[in-house]
């Protein structure tokens, strides 16, 4: 589709990068852009409108603080997806929720180490206090877009190694059934909400501030006892999360 671009107005009181955000807002909802698709670059808009490059990422920015548009270091600015379901169950699954909507999966370890289990890791995990831990610092994505980032800890040394073999899967389920865990289930579920942190939004390409949810999760063997303790964090605006039986 070709956009129109008609002369910004002047002197009339509205800064001009507030305009551009309007018009490219209005560029998005019309169709111009699709849903995941790039913008043109910096370069491009500004000689649209005639104007600085500065300006331009103000517009941007404005743009990307409401959501309508995903800003990534390096490839350039998407439009945002709609929201993607993510139904918490007793069998949850990244990987299933997000190719049932329709969308391709990944997952990639951000970092791992071992850690002491704190008190209430201990309880969660029917462990004592202060047993070593191996920790997973992972980051979920759909369609390339960041989701979520987690930290996850699994009792060692059981599953020793499990770091590895996720960095290789990308999938915590086939990392599971590679260490003996054919199946697992949810037995706990705890979410709340805040502002991301400078970094939490570096990792998923949303500015500081902006609104994740936080879901505190235990998972089991089908026997009931506990093998993981995960605190995810959700880009708010890019799930719809669906609490099931």
């Amino acid at each position: 589709m070709t956009v129109e671009t008609l002369p910004l107005e002047r002197g009339k009181g509205l800064a001009a990068w507030r305009q551009i955000a309007e018009r490219l807002e209005t560029d998005i909802t019309s169709g111009a852009w699709a849903a995941g698709e790039q913008l043109p670059p910096e370069s491009a808009i500004a000689e649209r409108f005639g104007v600085n490059r500065h300006t331009v990422r103000r517009a941007l920015a404005a743009l990307a603080q409401r959501g309508i548009v995903r800003a990534t270091q390096g490839r350039g600015t998407f439009v945002e997806t709609p929201p993607l379901p993510y139904p918490i169950r007793q069998r949850t699954r990244f990987s299933e929720a997000v190719t049932q909507a329709g969308r391709e999966a990944s997952g990639d370890l951000i970092g791992s180490r071992i850690v002491e289990a704190s008190e209430r890791e201990a309880r969660a995990l029917a462990i004592e206090p202060s047993e070593n831990l191996l920790e997973l610092r992972t980051i979920h994505r759909a369609d390339n877009t960041p989701l979520s980032i987690s930290r996850t800890l699994l009792p060692l040394p059981r599953f020793a190694g499990l770091d590895r073999t996720f960095a290789q899967t990308g999938s915590l389920t086939r990392a599971y059934a590679k260490h003996g865990v054919p199946d697992y289930v949810r037995i706990a579920t705890r979410i709340s909400a805040r502002g991301a942190s400078t970094e939490e939004a570096a990792l998923l390409e949303m500015p500081a501030g902006r609104v994740v949810l936080v879901v505190d999760s235990v998972n089991a063997e089908p026997t009931g006892s506990p093998i993981q303790v995960t605190r995810a964090l959700f880009a708010a605006d890019r799930v719809e999360i669906v609490l099931e039986p």
